[in-house]
């Protein structure tokens, strides 16, 4: 059952751009309402007083610390508010600290659309649960903290794929087989939208036809460049 009311968000993110197709994705496809987005741990902490947000989608490298650090704070405590933690930290301290400390969820960079939708449906499904329940037993407990992640060894999901504009964009990456394109270069090629296009290859990568490579510079955030595989089919 769909609630008047959409659930508040805050994104902590400091990569405009990522942060703008994280709140695209999630206002179009739940039932949430982005009400702020912060660069930095004090913006962070400044949202979430104000608006005491349902979920927070947390950044951990940020210019003023760690967001780790804002997991355990009294502030996020004090709400019922649940956190799903991105991070480029593969490391399993970060992992296990984040864990410890309440996160809901654990997501690495670079974050694919369909794992990000598993864990907002988990949450999405958690919070309808806990608001209809009315009388708690174990087989209703195990439904509500064993709710499945989503099966990352299954097929990649064909929704919002359209079979002309696939090809158009497998030909293009066949054409120049050796070469990284970032997703810039893909939208100019194709012509659709940027978000579009990011569902695309994200696409293409689950199934194993292109990869993606993070080109880190010394000035900047590192960038999402994407190449045909080897030995993968045209």
């Amino acid at each position: 059952m769909t609630h008047s009311r959409p659930l508040d968000v805050v994104i902590v993110e400091d990569e405009p751009h990522l942060a703008g197709l994280h709140r695209e994705y999630i206002e179009q496809n739940f039932h949430l309402r982005v009400v702020g987005i912060a660069a930095s741990l004090e913006q962070a902490r400044a949202l979430i007083s104000e608006h005491r947000p349902r979920l927070v989608l947390l950044d951990n490298y940020l210019p003023d610390g760690q967001g780790v650090e804002l997991i355990d704070s009294p502030l996020l405590k004090s709400y019922e508010c649940s956190v799903i933690f991105i991070t480029a930290a593969s490391d399993m301290e970060t992992c296990s600290r984040a864990m410890r400390s309440g996160a809901f969820d654990y997501l690495i960079k670079p974050v694919f659309f369909q794992r990000l939708q598993a864990s907002l449906e988990r949450f999405m499904l958690l919070v309808n649960a806990m608001r209809q329940m009315k009388v708690v037993d174990q087989k209703a407990l195990d439904r509500m903290f064993n709710l499945p992640a989503g099966d990352s060894a299954s097929a990649p999901s064909t929704k919002g794929i359209e079979p002309n504009t696939l090809e158009k964009i497998k030909r293009f990456f066949s054409d120049y087989p050796e070469t990284h394109w970032s997703v810039d270069d893909v939208v100019d090629v194709v012509g659709v939208s940027k978000t579009t296009t990011r569902r695309y290859l994200e696409y293409c990568v689950e199934s194993g036809f292109i990869s993606i490579e993070m080109l880190y510079g010394n000035i900047g955030h590192p960038r999402r460049l994407y190449r045909k595989c080897t030995d993968s089919g045209s």
